[in-house]
């Protein structure tokens, strides 16, 4: 019986199924990149030199409000540093060649994290990253492409109700990774500062300072636990 090959069929097969489920979103965002102002290339190439969505959404959805180019790019340059934290893991995790590194960490994000570090053995974990991510690479792009040329050749988005596309998307990606209570707290403060910051503050702003439900909540939480402990 050939273990070893069906084990490898297995994590192919899971990270084919996580590649092309995210993949297929990246039409969503080619659809609100081009509707809030972004050109073709402008769209594609976000795509291809930042590939992660959450921080795509986000720019662009500042973009789409009226925020500023800088305020923009802070917020979603606050959402792409948890990919550096997934570096520093499977760095250690995939043992990668020097020369490789650099090009692997294009394809450090959640779902290549979530697929190589749910693997039993390093083969695995390599296996699982390399798929998904060229999988999801491939795919994300392409949509992102085709979404971009729909929006193009429809016009007008808002009228189409695809406006909401891209906040819709990026809250399917996030729903799944709140798992604990403190997690669904800090998602849950972090809305209520957004929306209620918003009508105050100038676009883009109200994103950034909802970062901040993160260490409020953790510290709460830190103090509650202080507090038990106490006792």
């Amino acid at each position: 019986m050939d273990i070893g090959g069906k084990a490898d069929r297995a994590v192919v097969r899971d990270a084919l199924g996580v590649g092309v489920a995210v993949g297929l979103s990246g039409f969503a965002f080619g659809v609100t990149s081009a509707g809030s102002g972004l050109t073709l290339l402008q769209t594609c190439a976000l795509s291809l030199l930042v590939f992660t969505g959450a921080s795509q959404f986000a720019l662009v959805g500042a973009l789409a409000a009226g925020g500023g180019p800088f305020t923009a790019a802070a917020g979603a340059l606050f959402l792409g540093v948890r990919n550096a934290f997934y570096g520093l893991r499977l760095s250690q995790l995939l043992a990668l060649p020097r020369a490789v590194r650099p090009f692997a960490a294009q394809w450090v994000i959640d779902e290549t994290a979530a697929v190589a570090l749910a693997q039993p053995t390093r083969r695995a974990a390599r296996l699982g990253f390399v798929v998904t991510g060229l999988t999801l690479y491939l795919l994300w792009n392409l949509t992102t492409l085709l979404g971009a040329l729909g929006a193009e050749a429809i016009g007008d988005t808002d009228a189409w109700g695809l406006d909401a596309a891209g906040p819709a998307v990026f809250l399917a990606l996030l729903a799944p990774m709140l798992k604990s209570g403190t997690e669904r707290a800090v998602a849950g403060l972090a809305v209520l500062l957004g929306l209620g910051l918003l009508p105050v503050l100038p676009a883009g702003v109200p994103v950034l300072l909802a970062a901040l439900a993160a260490p409020a909540v953790l510290w709460a939480d830190g103090r509650r636990r202080g507090r038990g402990d106490a006792r």
